[in-house]
């Protein structure tokens, strides 16, 4: 009896514990792909990323940004690492463009083998830059480009 209520929570745990690690944030803009696409390459620099691939045919690019100042006790962890993966895709109906961004953290560990990267749930400040990139390009390109 004791056996089959251990495994019966056991499986209740592991099953509370499948919440996706990525986080993907869409939005709808009336401007054409191309001017998303630049938008979002435009304000890489604003929240503090660095581009790290770019395909221009595809309109997609990948970002990351390097956290040096967080501490683990596993004398293996290097640093946290925040990818944004970004894509103007155009899109059918009201809207021209779909501007999604999937942000991912990622901890570099230092192995035998060299440089490994484990993905966690994504940072709060991940989540945050994903969120800058929606605001600043996912509407009307030309409002977010005008300074106040």
């Amino acid at each position: 009896m004791r056996y089959s209520a251990c495994l019966v929570a056991i499986c209740v745990l592991a099953g509370c514990n499948n919440a996706p690690l990525a986080t993907t944030l869409t939005a709808s803009s009336p401007a054409p792909a191309p001017d998303v696409f630049q938008c979002a390459r435009n304000q890489l620099k604003a929240i503090k990323f660095d581009q790290s691939s770019i395909d221009l045919n595809g309109q997609r690019l990948n970002a990351r940004r390097l956290d040096e100042t967080q501490r683990r006790p596993d004398v293996q962890f290097r640093r946290i690492v925040d990818r944004l993966e970004i894509e103007a895709v155009p899109a059918s109906g009201g809207a021209v463009t779909t501007l999604k961004v999937t942000a991912r953290t990622f901890a570099e560990y230092t192995t035998q083998r060299g440089p490994t990267e484990v993905e966690e749930r994504t940072s709060e400040a991940a989540r945050r830059a994903a969120q800058a990139m929606i605001d600043r390009c996912g509407g009307d390109v030309a409002r977010a480009g005008e300074s106040t």
